[in-house]
């Protein structure tokens, strides 16, 4: 139950690590997403480490410059990801923009490790299931992203349209995390062999991912600040407040990767399948509920919450189906 309640909370961070970005007073995206980056990307992972690993210099240095220059190419895609999961975010709102990028990350972070980095054929019966589920993946995807055109009509702009498109080029990049963290298992391996707790080990994988994350949206945020002049808006009365909410959403996202973690260790086999669908599930669901709090869907017309809500159902029994076959598969 404890493992449960963790993966389910795991869930619920990562749902609602943006919801503070829509209390922020007086600043631009690209003031709040520099501190989300700062604080999500540089600042906890490598404190986790450092907490955790007392000789991370040495187990770097028998990974090898090869293997590191591996996971931190994968995070610079990953990056990119991250990158366009925040404009896609602003530009659709937390309902679409989570179920368009999670529908497309989960479809491409099945393939990815099923056609590339398999090491067999999965059993049939767990092939055909995980092939249907990704069929009704793509179909929830196009249900959701369909729900909120009402805006683009009542706007007269195009906006909508590219955020749709952010949101799949997010989705498929995000399955970049997925690899990086594969071809960085040696360097798990190795932190243990150095005395490392094998719970903590994988941070030594998450901080070289994320130091690429860092970077992209560092210098992505940084530009626009300049060429926006926004640059003068952290002089605004309203810091102190701003820059709590900007660090909580990066702690947030932290978090769930922590509570993630600790959540499927717990629930043991079960952790990396029917527990990897609990926390789509609750991410999805989290997300479009915090969308309808914050009024993102006053005014919509019937027919567009009725298609939110068929394309999220369908999202959830294809999370579901994923996570089924992976169970059959192991």
């Amino acid at each position: 139950m404890t493992g449960w309640l963790l993966v389910l909370a795991a869930g619920i961070c990562q749902g609602a690590f943006m919801a503070p970005m829509k209390l922020v007073k007086g600043w631009k995206w690209e003031n709040t997403w520099l501190i989300f980056a700062t604080t999500a990307y540089l600042v906890c992972p490598w404190l986790f480490v450092t907490m955790t690993t007392s000789d991370s210099a040495a187990i770097y240095a028998d990974a090898g410059a090869r293997r590191i220059a591996l996971v931190m190419a994968m995070g610079l895609l990953w990056g990119f990801g991250a990158l366009t999961f925040g404009l896609g975010v602003d530009a659709l709102g937390l309902s679409i923009g989570f179920a368009v990028i999670l529908g497309v990350a989960s479809t491409s972070g099945t393939l990815v490790p099923l056609l590339l980095l398999n090491e067999s054929v999965p059993a049939p019966n767990a092939l055909i299931l995980t092939l249907v589920s990704l069929v009704v993946m793509l179909v929830g995807v196009a249900i959701c992203s369909l729900a909120g055109k009402w805006r683009e009509k009542e706007s007269g702009s195009s906006s909508y349209s590219r955020g749709v498109l952010l949101c799949v080029i997010s989705g498929l990049l995000s399955s970049c995390g997925n690899v990086g963290f594969v071809l960085g298992k040696p360097i798990v391996e190795i932190a243990v062999q150095h005395g490392v707790s094998a719970d903590f080990a994988p941070n030594l994988v998450w901080a070289l991912l994320t130091i690429s994350l860092f970077l992209c949206n560092a210098i992505y945020s940084g530009q626009k600040l300049i060429r926006e002049k926004t640059l003068v808006l952290f002089q605004s009365p309203h810091l102190a407040a701003n820059l709590l909410l900007g660090i909580s959403t990066g702690v947030l996202w932290m978090l769930g990767f922590v509570f993630y973690g600790v959540g499927t260790r717990r629930l043991g086999a079960m952790g990396s399948s029917l527990g990897w669908s609990v926390l789509m599930g609750s991410i999805v669901m989290t997300a479009n509920i915090l969308g309808w709090m914050t009024g993102e869907w006053r005014g919509a017309p019937p027919s567009a919450i009725h298609r939110l809500w068929t394309g999220i159902g369908l999202l959830c029994v294809a999370i579901l189906g994923l996570g089924l076959a992976n169970r059959l598969a192991q």
